[in-house]
């Protein structure tokens, strides 16, 4: 297991009781269907077309612990037994181990956590997941329905409790559907980023409208996932687009285990998104002393670059690839390629008049980089992912400056005019 400094200080954030249902998520697309037990093994392509079984003859994730955010995880399914090892529930009408599905589409946690983690103990071999000796922890929040607090609180304090209970990933298969977040997400993904956690999310469906990714797949830092088809294409409907998309993964055609045992066909970037996970965990079980900057560049260097352009807007680095993540000599970084939450809030917070204190590193403090040749793209995508969220006030801004010195030198040369005539 690795070791990190304040891992489990416990979270002091105050947060808010509002009221309001969580809408954020990034959903099958409905198109789900349940499949017969005995086809199960057989349906999950994606192990050997990604590079998921070959990484197996180095790893399957022992050791490592995935938080798995969502309307929380059935651990009596077959596929699931033994794998759980905590939960909570934050939407305060779950089950305190978080292990009740609650909300709308209840069955969505499962379904995503045996992707990550299924054992593939059920009938017909049942579904292996991409890392199946890692371990979950589940985290319940109510998708759709009313709650005792909003999403997005719901969500931060998920995410801290997360950090706390030592988990090593994140995965967030849901959106907020807007490119911006809270500042309690600030201080709760800065929070993650601190304690070295690597964060994972969902770009999202256009078949459910989204059609362009949302926070926290805008987050720095946060590697997102895009979705693609059976032929290895952007998918029409379940994949959303946008320049921060990382890598791409399977999104249609997924077979996932639901509540009560059984299993659906189903598609979208919220199975994408696990798969990843999963994969994230079968690297930080074959390098333990690598940092979540590190994993995330062996995912993006090691990925099958879909065109010439490398990130491309839709594809990101390419096709996630498991094998290469895991065996491939890659060089190592100094800081997350995709950026970071702390240099973000120091840019962009500090017309609010007060920072948030991100826990175990100071939001104001420099971060030293250094670029290699081969990730100068990225760097360069992450400055723009740094700007986005407040563009609009970024061009104002210089409007109203080239505003300034134009009035300015139409006075300067009046001036000189009149000073000539007399």
């Amino acid at each position: 297991m690795r070791a990190r400094s304040a891992r489990r200080v416990a979270a002091t954030a105050a947060l808010a009781l509002l009221g309001g249902a969580l809408s954020a998520g990034a959903g099958a697309i409905a198109t789900d269907e349940p499949v017969a037990a005995t086809s199960i093994r057989d349906r999950e392509y994606w192990l050997d077309e990604y590079g998921i079984r070959g990484a197996w003859a180095a790893t399957r994730g022992a050791g490592v612990t995935i938080a798995i955010i969502d309307s929380g995880v059935d651990a009596s399914h077959p596929d699931l037994a033994g794998v759980v090892v905590g939960g909570t529930d934050v939407s305060g009408i779950g089950s305190p181990d978080g292990t009740q599905p609650v909300g709308i589409g209840s069955d969505h946690g499962t379904r995503v956590a045996s992707l990550a983690a299924g054992r593939g103990l059920g009938p017909g071999g049942g579904v292996l997941g991409a890392a199946p000796d890692a371990r979950i922890l589940t985290v319940s929040l109510a998708f759709g329905v009313e709650a005792a607090r909003s999403g997005d609180d719901q969500i931060a304090e998920a995410v801290r409790w997360s950090v706390d209970q030592g988990a090593d990933i994140i995965s967030l298969s849901l959106t907020r559907n807007t490119v911006e977040w809270p500042e309690s997400w600030d201080d709760a993904f800065g929070y993650a980023e601190a304690n070295d956690v690597v964060v994972i999310a969902a770009a999202g469906n256009r078949g459910s409208g989204t059609e362009q990714v949302g926070a926290p797949a805008t987050m720095p830092g946060v590697l997102v996932v895009g979705g693609v088809n059976r032929q290895g294409v952007a998918s029409d409907r379940a994949s959303s687009q946008g320049i921060t998309i990382g890598v791409m993964a399977p999104s249609e055609q997924l077979v996932g285990a639901v509540p009560g045992g059984g299993y659906v066909i189903w598609q979208g970037t919220s199975g994408a998104t696990p798969i990843v996970a999963g994969i994230a965990a079968l690297v930080r079980a074959a390098y333990p002393e690598l940092d979540a900057p590190n994993v995330i560049q062996r995912i993006l260097a090691t990925a099958r670059p879909v065109t010439d352009r490398v990130p491309d807007p839709i594809y990101g680095f390419g096709l996630v690839d498991a094998r290469g993540a895991v065996f491939a000599d890659v060089p190592r970084v100094d800081a997350n390629p995709l950026g970071t939450i702390a240099e973000w809030v120091v840019v962009n917070r500090r017309a609010d008049g007060s920072l948030p204190s991100l826990t175990g590193r100071d939001a104001r403090a420099p971060i030293a980089r250094t670029v290699p040749v081969d990730v100068t793209v990225a760097a360069l995508e992450g400055a723009w992912r740094l700007s986005a969220p407040r563009l609009p006030v970024l061009l104002l801004a210089g409007i109203v400056g080239l505003t300034g010195i134009a009035a300015l030198a139409l006075l300067t040369a009046g001036f000189v005019s009149r000073a000539r005539r007399q």
